[in-house]
């Protein structure tokens, strides 16, 4: 398992820079060195560090989403009624 925090940080920064990477490499375009070495790293991450910064994402977005959701919906409801 991942035993610090931080390091959950990193592998979810670098699977950012390598979903870049492949979504420029897909349209055809020239990787940066540093591109490539994302990619490169991300490719050799186990499958289990990769769950778990796709799911840090995940959750994280939808912990966002519906904290926004609820202050603005919860707002417009106080007006409204």
């Amino acid at each position: 398992m991942v035993d610090e925090p931080a390091e959950i940080v990193e592998d979810l920064y670098l699977g950012l820079r390598a979903g870049g990477a492949l979504r420029k490499q897909r349209r055809g375009e020239p990787l940066t060195a540093e591109e490539q070495e994302a990619l490169g790293r991300w490719q050799q991450m186990s499958t289990w560090r990769k769950a778990v910064a796709i799911g840090a994402f995940a959750v994280g977005t939808f912990g966002l989403g519906f904290t926004l959701g609820g202050l603005v919906f919860g707002r417009w409801r106080k007006v409204r009624a």
